[in-house]
């Protein structure tokens, strides 16, 4: 078929009913793909070369990297490059690389060339044999459709895959992320506020502290996700930059002039996000920074995380042998030997997410260091690391939520008794007897085993009529969440 023969999409469903395979070939010439796939040559010679463990490219960049050809697409036939028949099917190709529904034609393994050459080849190779089908062309043939000349178009690895990125990060954090995080803060502070008047006793260095309630407690755990949630969002800032329009090197070459603000604003309109093109495309290709620091806010949620969930599994120990002042819900037995036994395996999760995201943040952190002069050639292994901690991230925090926090009960009895048998009570009587006595009344107490009252009557310092006045647990806990 002749490329000027002017062809209309034909309503051919997805998939390729062939068996065996079929030649592609590329610069290198050819090569045999699997018949029942769209991929190309350029495909088939990764798989060959970089059948690496079993990571995957995630597929979010893939529907990315749809949103990125269908918006490059749509510039170019508006502006007359690309006639309407061809752009067309390109376009109808992305929407469906887009929705997911060509993820099985995408089987790249994150460890291959840094650029994610290889990826964004597997984009263009797919979309233009999806094309190509949709215009009863012959698959193989890159006529009418190719992947270089046509849906790659004014476009290079270099500056489409971070751009694909970008678009999947934001995407990743908005539509998972951030949702889960709100209806786990929003958990917490409705703990909060149904626990403000308990009384409990505080810790400090694993230590008896003074008392304060439960809810101040949670509420602090409610303003952590809190302050995450708002580094995040700023984290985006940098990830609305895209690098589309800098093909090779930075400078623009073989991009129609204004080709970066036309595609960005094209993605802006697509995803409903404010994206832009970058105003320096030499930073946005030859760093990964943006992607550095958004991953640093993911971090610092992994850090709050693991501060909420080992202080709920501390607080439910026992449940007769620890602190045992939180019940958590009974999800699962916990033991395959102690009959009865129930762990706090959200919390562990949560924990145990929160040290993978860790981990993968110096992966992010050691890979976005490693640009060189006009290229970051470290991509694949970060974008797989974001999607991954964003991802886990969000959908620990549903489960934890669901499956934690909304079903936790307070143990009153046992928290009360643990504020009645506290010695730091007595921090209460360091203004009017000051802070040498009330210490002695402590370490008194401690030594022989008596209460604090005891003590404190025994040492003459403060009568019982003052004492009772003074050492109360409920005056002692301030108003509200802001303290003294």
């Amino acid at each position: 078929m002749a490329a000027d023969d002017h062809p209309t999409i034909q309503a051919i469903p997805i998939g390729l009913d062939a068996n065996g395979t079929r030649t592609e070939f590329d610069s290198m010439g050819r090569i045999e793909v699997p018949a029942d796939r769209y991929y190309g040559a350029q495909t088939a010679r990764s798989l060959i070369h970089f059948s690496i463990g079993d990571d995957r490219m995630p597929k979010p960049l893939y529907h990315a990297y749809g949103v990125v050809k269908k918006a490059c697409a749509l510039v170019h036939r508006a502006e007359g490059r690309l006639p309407g028949w061809k752009a067309d099917a390109i376009i109808q190709a992305a929407d469906e690389a887009i929705t997911g529904r060509l993820d099985d034609h995408f089987p790249l393994y994150v460890w291959q060339t840094g650029s994610g050459t290889q990826s964004n080849m597997n984009v263009n190779e797919v979309l233009s044999n999806r094309a190509i089908q949709l215009l009863g062309g012959t698959l193989g043939s890159q006529q009418p459709v190719g992947p270089n000349d046509d849906v790659n178009m004014g476009q290079s690895s270099n500056d489409t895959f971070p751009t694909a990125m970008h678009v999947a990060a934001v995407e990743e954090i908005d539509g998972r992320l951030l949702p889960k995080l709100d209806a786990l803060a929003g958990a917490i502070e409705a703990k909060a506020a149904a626990w403000m008047d308990v009384v409990k006793i505080g810790r400090t260095h694993l230590e008896d502290a003074t008392p304060l309630t439960v809810g101040q407690e949670w509420s602090g755990y409610a303003a952590q996700i809190r302050a995450c949630m708002e580094a995040i969002a700023e984290s985006r800032r940098g990830l609305y930059e895209l690098a589309v329009g800098g093909t090779a090197v930075g400078t623009g070459l073989n991009a129609p002039k204004g080709f970066s603000v036309n595609v960005a604003a094209e993605i802006a309109r697509l995803t409903g996000k404010p994206f832009v093109t970058a105003p320096n495309k030499f930073m946005a290709q030859g760093s990964l920074d943006a992607m550095v620091r958004a991953h640093a806010a993911l971090a610092g949620l992994a850090v709050a995380l693991m501060k909420i969930a080992n202080d709920m599994r501390w607080l439910a120990s026992g449940p007769r042998c620890g602190l045992g002042e939180l019940k958590l819900p009974d999800n699962e037995p916990g033991s395959s030997i102690m009959p009865g036994k129930v762990n706090p395996t959200q919390c562990e999760a949560i924990v145990m997410i929160a040290i993978q995201v860790l981990g993968d943040n110096s992966a992010v952190g050691f890979a976005g260091s490693q640009g060189n002069f006009e290229l970051n050639t470290m991509r694949p292994i970060i974008v797989n690391a974001f999607l991954h901690s964003a991802r886990i991230l969000g959908d620990g925090c549903e489960k934890f939520r669901l499956h934690s926090v909304e079903g936790t009960e307070l143990n009153e009895t046992r928290i009360a008794s643990l504020v009645g048998n506290s010695l730091m009570l007595v921090t209460a009587l360091s203004p009017l007897i000051g802070y040498q006595k009330a210490a002695h009344i402590a370490e008194s107490a401690n030594a022989d085993g008596s209460t604090l009252r005891e003590a404190a009557l025994k040492s003459g310092f403060v009568d019982a009529a003052t004492f009772d006045r003074v050492v109360d647990a409920r005056s002692m806990v301030g108003d509200g969440v802001g303290g003294a």
